[in-house]
């Protein structure tokens, strides 16, 4: 029977880079469990000081993409470099389906195999904005342990960009070629989001048409680009996990891309930000999670959907109804 820890061993072993500890401790933050939470959170205020050290890296990319691949090339260049890298994996749609997990341990061996390097999926179940919260505090805790690189890679499925470009310095979004088709899929929020898109798997026969694609997503970008970009434009370049082509490009981007932010003042305002909203989606989640399941609410919610769906209702008059009975009195204006 493993011993029972207090919130100071956990400290002392993640401080120390203890693996198993900091499992662990990492462990003890995706527990929903209230005690759990209660532990993690007075964890988290003790390892504080330690934290934001390292430099944040969002990868995203549909599947199939050669997110894992990348991620293990890249990961052990800089740890031949003398970093230490931490990767967490997001899987959106597990926390939505409760699914299995993403398997980077069996997909990354040779990065996993590291004492470099340390490699935790995401927890499954649970809501969407539940994993972010915990990838956030897994960040932190990695952080404490002394990984300088805090690699979080997702599944490109729409909502996640957004998600992780909310906790990272920098996103890189990978993308297959095809000579232009791939423009097709370029979703604008993509093109709100990602500081680096990365044509993959550029090499071989596929090095022409990725050098292609990524003329025409440059001019995309031209054409699209967002406001509020004017410091940073999104760049593009190509990329392959086989061959290595164009990972040292990436590696100098983001550390051009940090210090263009530095030079502006906007790094450590981009981080208080991120802070900021996290604090208030925590909020929002938790009083949404509690009006849903208040007794008031839960004894008229049926009726006053079926009242909607027949049109016998309007539906800000069914949303007054709610707040109400949750003890709210306020009009839509």
């Amino acid at each position: 029977m493993r011993k029972k820890l207090e919130v100071q061993d956990y400290r002392d072993g993640v401080l120390r880079a203890d693996r198993a500890l900091l499992g662990r401790a990492l462990t003890l933050i995706e527990s929903n469990r209230p005690d759990h939470q209660q532990m993690a959170q007075e964890l988290l205020t003790l390892l504080l000081p330690e934290t934001g050290k390292s430099r944040r890296i969002g990868i995203s990319g549909v599947p199939g993409v050669g997110k894992s691949s990348f991620i293990e090339r890249f990961g052990s260049r800089l740890i031949d470099e003398g970093h230490r890298v931490a990767v967490l994996a997001i899987d959106p749609s597990s926390s939505l389906s409760r699914g299995a997990i993403l398997g980077d341990k069996t997909r990354m061996e040779e990065l996993a195999s590291s004492e470099q390097a340390f490699i935790r999926p995401s927890p499954s179940g649970g809501s969407l904005g539940g994993v972010a919260r915990k990838t956030r505090e897994s960040i932190l805790v990695c952080e404490a342990a002394g990984f300088d690189v805090v690699i979080v890679e997702t599944v490109g499925v729409g909502q996640s960009e957004t998600m992780v470009a909310d906790m990272v310095d920098i996103l890189v979004v990978l993308m297959l070629t095809g000579a232009g088709d791939e423009l097709q899929g370029i979703k604008r929020g993509i093109l709100e989001v990602a500081d680096i898109l990365a044509i993959n798997k550029a090499d071989g026969e596929n090095l022409q048409a990725a050098e292609a694609a990524r003329r025409e997503t440059e001019h995309a970008f031209h054409i699209f680009r967002p406001e509020g970009r004017e410091i940073w434009p999104p760049r593009v370049v190509c990329s392959s996990a086989r061959t290595g082509f164009g990972l040292d490009e990436i590696w100098k981007l983001i550390l051009e891309h940090e210090g263009t932010l530095k030079e502006h003042g906007l790094f450590e305002e981009k981080r208080k930000t991120q802070d900021l909203r996290w604090m208030w989606s925590m909020v929002d989640e938790s009083l949404e999670s509690a009006l849903r399941h208040h007794p008031g609410v839960l004894e008229i919610r049926e009726g006053l959907e079926k009242a909607v769906l027949q049109g016998k209702e309007t539906p800000t008059r069914a949303a007054l109804r709610i707040l109400q009975a949750f003890g709210l009195e306020r009009s839509f204006e």
